[in-house]
């Protein structure tokens, strides 16, 4: 049991700090283009400034909303599987334990020893033998929406401070120069965060995190450049 818990309490933590490296790459990547392209169009230190707010704000609560929206239905699901199993186990025990037995003999138990298993797994906690095993679902221990939402909504706002901060602090013949700098080194820190929460290689992650923010932050400004020439 202590190990069960202590897996799940893994799970869950790993689970919002994904959140929140997400959050704070999705942070510094849409202000550095929000602020990037209003200052491409020769924007006042004032509209910067509005629009910078502005996209942290809303782009920290939408985080919030998006996250705890799709951390709770996939909760909601847990529970539903989890209350189906309940029930096939009260209306067929017998079926659902050869179930268990037929489950423990694909991962390598000779059929002797995995009836023997699957019947003292039942005696002991059914439903949780069969969540985990079929299911993958520890019963009880369910994905927390409000910790992925907060994760979400303060790493997108501190992600978003990157870039605004060094627009609004640079000197304005170097701030988009000095911006796209400090939002590159942002996306490789993110990058690399990532691939290692997810035991991924590292250099390959920055270097996708950095084109991409290359690519986002050149269009925005070309069109900064475009709709403030007509303007």
């Amino acid at each position: 049991m202590q190990d069960r818990s202590h897996g799940a309490a893994l799970s869950s933590r790993l689970n919002w700090l994904r959140a929140a490296v997400l959050g704070a790459n999705d942070g510094v990547l849409s202000t550095a283009g929000l602020v990037l392209g209003v200052a491409g169009a020769d924007a006042s230190f004032s509209a910067l400034l509005a629009a910078g707010v502005a996209g942290l704000v809303a782009g920290a609560l939408s985080m919030a909303a998006g996250e705890y929206v799709s951390v709770s239905t996939q909760r909601d699901t847990e529970k539903a599987a989890v209350h189906q199993e309940k029930a096939e186990l009260a209306a067929l025990p017998e079926a659902e334990l050869r179930e268990l037995a037929a489950m423990l003999q694909r991962k390598g138990l000779q059929p002797a020893t995995a009836h023997q298993a699957a019947l003292e797994m039942t005696q002991h906690d059914a439903l949780a033998a069969h969540a985990e095993l079929e299911l993958g679902i520890q019963p009880g221990q369910y994905t927390n929406p409000w910790h992925a939402a907060w994760a979400s909504a303060v790493s997108f706002a501190v992600g978003a401070l990157v870039p605004l901060l060094t627009v609004l602090l640079s000197p304005s013949t170097w701030a988009v120069t000095w911006t796209a700098v400090a939002v590159l080194l942002a996306l490789v820190a993110t990058g690399v965060a990532s691939a290692h929460l997810g035991g991924a290689p590292r250099l390959p992650a920055a270097l996708r995190n950095v084109a991409g923010g290359l690519l986002a932050m050149g269009v925005t400004y070309a069109i900064g450049r475009v709709v403030g020439a007509q303007l």
